[in-house]
């Protein structure tokens, strides 16, 4: 009988994911293992695997659908003898509908209500239209359309998944008098958006860029930790790197091992999530999560390093932190923050922690407060190591200094229990060799 393809939970906290690709198309024999799609959800691209063997009967999810609920059908593989009649997409289902019919390109979704949606934002100013090899990628109708109207693909900025050119992309161009041989792509004409007042910012006084999965779920779990459920409150403290900074310099003459660049590096930011370990380990009232029963206090410091990626930031996280030397540390954290980037963590990778650590001080920013990651009880923000004027024994000198601000939250970590935590991280900075102790 027809075996469903359903849309897989890639983490225990997954509700709904996008389907980025198909990788297997209808008809195609797939076997075991076999992988058929791409899936994003809000932090990674993962692969589908086939679980069965057969020929893939029909897709009932297209590419580019987004929130595609966990064990929504995708597709079906139909067994040898089998063949489309056989299918009935109300049993696959479960008695309904596949809750997430394929997305058309030329056709808008009809919002739940019934009304109209408002008009999608004209094609984002993100990137150009992708190429492959030359090619620029397109929907076949946009592609269809481009050749009937004499529209060059290549100067179109695409809307769909990964950049791609589909048909409202080229409708657009149509309706603009833009994208023909000879001429140059006209900046994307914004078009109206549910909940802006016209009157103040009219439609084309900006361009609207579509918020992706990982914005979304940005916005919604750090408001509901910041306005809802923890109270925040910072501690900041002022730390001398000179002897830290003495130290780094003599570990990398030192060190043995090569980098991409030809030699290996240990940055200031491997001492500070050290030391942040050891912090932690010292403190272990600070390494710990509120629940409504009980407060956790974690064994070890697995500390989640935030980073920037396209569209948001993720914190990977360093397991055992405080079990490990620098170079260890440092080649995770550039192994991890590569892989990020290009989305293709695990979600053991990402997933839980025990605390946070966020460093912008390569921007140049000296001093600012983060939002509490939960379930972590405390984030602690890392500015630039600069020189400033300081007093020591009575006299003004230069120093290199650097800000940290630790923001807590206030039912599980009180202020005392914060500036320990400070005091302890202040020392291992200021005496690196306290944390061979």
């Amino acid at each position: 009988m027809p075996t469903p393809i359903l849309m897989p939970a890639l983490s225990p906290t997954m509700e709904e994911g996008t389907l980025a690709k198909w990788l297997k198309k209808e008809g195609d024999t797939v076997s075991s293992g076999d992988i058929i799609a791409e899936i994003e959800t809000d932090k990674a691209t993962m692969e589908v695997e086939a679980v069965d063997e057969g020929i893939l009967g029909k897709i009932f999810v297209s590419e580019g659908t987004e929130g595609v609920k966990v064990n929504a059908p995708i597709g079906v593989i139909l067994e040898e003898g089998e063949s489309a009649d056989d299918i009935d997409e109300a049993a696959l289902s479960g008695g309904a509908a596949p809750a997430s019919a394929p997305a058309k390109e030329d056709k808008p979704a009809t919002a739940a209500n019934g009304a109209a949606p408002a008009a999608p934002a004209a094609t984002p100013a993100a990137a150009p239209a992708p190429s492959n090899g030359g090619r620029v990628l397109a929907s076949p109708v946009a592609k269809r359309l481009a050749k009937a109207e004499g529209i060059d693909l290549s100067l179109l900025k695409g809307s769909g998944p990964k950049g791609r050119v589909v048909k409202r992309d080229v409708q657009i161009a149509i309706e603009n008098g833009t994208g023909k041989a000879g001429t140059s792509a006209a900046a994307p004409v914004s078009m109206p958006v549910a909940g802006v007042d016209e009157r103040l910012y009219p439609a084309d006084s900006y361009t609207a860029v579509k918020n992706d999965g990982m914005r979304k779920v940005i916005a919604k779990r750090l408001h509901q930790s910041f306005n809802q459920e923890v109270p925040h409150f910072p501690l900041n403290v002022d730390i001398e790197l000179t002897q830290l900074l003495a130290a780094r310099e003599r570990v990398n003459a030192a060190s043995p091992a090569k980098g991409e660049d030809g030699f290996f590096k240990i940055s200031v930011n491997d001492f500070v999530l050290k030391a942040s370990a050891m912090a932690l380990k010292e403190v272990p009232e600070a390494n710990a999560t509120y629940t409504d029963e009980a407060i956790l206090q974690y064994h070890h410091a697995d500390i989640g390093v935030a980073v920037a990626i396209d569209g948001g930031l993720i914190t990977p996280i360093i397991w055992k932190a405080e079990t490990k030397g620098l170079k260890q540390i440092s080649e995770e954290v550039r192994d991890l923050a590569g892989r990020a980037r290009s989305k293709k963590l695990k979600p053991e990778e990402y997933q839980g922690g025990t605390f946070s650590v966020s460093n912008l001080g390569m921007f140049g920013i000296t001093s600012f407060a983060s939002i509490v990651n939960q379930p972590h009880g405390a984030i602690m923000s890392v500015g630039a190591g600069e020189e400033r004027a300081v007093v020591r024994d009575g006299q003004i000198v230069a120093r290199h200094m650097m800000t940290v601000t630790l923001t807590c939250d206030h039912r599980v970590v009180d202020g005392a229990v914060g500036a320990r935590f400070l005091a302890a991280f202040k020392r291992f900075c200021e005496e690196p060799a306290a944390m061979l102790l």
